[in-house]
């Protein structure tokens, strides 16, 4: 009978550590995706810089140290900073498995207060390059 008592428990934790030990990249990447917009939105710059690719590169010409220093000043500006996601699609690369993309309708609001005092609309995106089990953001490109 108390093996009874604990088979189930015991199974079902089992089978909750079977899972975890599988990994969905589909899901990775959007998980790297929120969290990129949690961090911007956060102000958290060394965190965005964690997250992107050595090689990373925005609109072909744009390197890390020009990211770093757009935030900077990003940030300086504007006490808050919304990043919405107007809508947003992540795909994996069906012939490169360490390859993804993001493509999403983006609002990047910047406020001194509650209300924000600018605003602008883009179409972003972002090439993502599994980098050690992790999805870093690669290439950046917007309209």
């Amino acid at each position: 009978m108390l093996l009874g008592k604990f088979a189930l428990p015991t199974l079902c934790v089992l089978a909750m550590l079977a899972g975890c030990g599988r990994s969905d990249p589909a899901a990775e990447l959007d998980a790297a995706v929120q969290r990129l917009q949690d961090n911007l939105e956060a102000k958290r710059t060394s965190a965005v810089l964690e997250q992107l690719h050595p090689q990373f590169v925005a609109q072909r010409q744009n390197d890390r140290d020009w990211a770093r220093r757009t935030m900077t000043l990003l940030f300086m500006r504007h006490k808050n900073v919304s990043v919405l996601a107007l809508a947003k699609a992540s795909r994996l690369d069906p012939t490169y498995r360490e390859k993804g993309y993001t493509e999403a309708q983006v609002a990047l609001a910047g406020a001194e207060g509650l209300i924000p005092d600018s605003a602008r609309h883009y179409g972003v995106k972002l090439e993502w390059w599994l980098d050690d089990g992790e999805w870093k953001l690669a290439r950046l490109d917007w309209q």
